[in-house]
């Protein structure tokens, strides 16, 4: 099973790219763990350009701007001019490459990356079907 990656965090990760002015058609995110943390492991994530050939490797693309009706609008859209009209991303599409080294994905097959911004912070989550437990900050695991 790949490791996923939400749209909410391949937003994040295509506007960390462009905020470092980082080449994105050659960055790719880099998962994995290692030993440490509370629980055992830690989760890490890196951009990079590198993909080795062992790397396991998964992509995910995603409209830029999010197609949205009239009707998802409300009334208001629909009644001024009647019908139903889409609007469509005038930036294309963007690309998140997902690669993964043999020995971390033995804990990771599965695991979706999301990205949550909330009132006491913001940062990736990991939701690993391959943990056991979690420590309180979500940044390390068991397996």
């Amino acid at each position: 099973m790949p490791v996923k990656v939400t749209e909410t965090a391949a937003r994040r990760i295509d506007q960390i790219i462009a905020e470092h002015g980082f080449e994105a058609s050659t960055m790719k995110l880099r998962v994995g763990v290692k030993g440490g943390g509370c629980s055992g492991f830690n989760y890490t994530l890196d951009l990079t350009e590198v993909q080795k050939d062992s790397d396991e490797a998964w992509h995910f693309t995603y409209s830029r701007i999010p197609t949205v009706s009239t009707a998802e609008l409300g009334n208001d859209a629909s009644q001024s001019g009647g019908g139903t009209a889409t609007a469509t991303a005038t930036d294309g599409t963007f690309t998140v490459t997902v690669v993964c080294d043999p020995k971390s994905y033995l804990y990771l097959n599965g695991t979706e990356i999301d990205y949550k911004d909330e009132i006491m912070g913001s940062g990736f989550v990991f939701n690993n079907p391959n943990s056991t437990s979690t420590c309180g900050c979500g940044s390390s695991f068991s397996a």
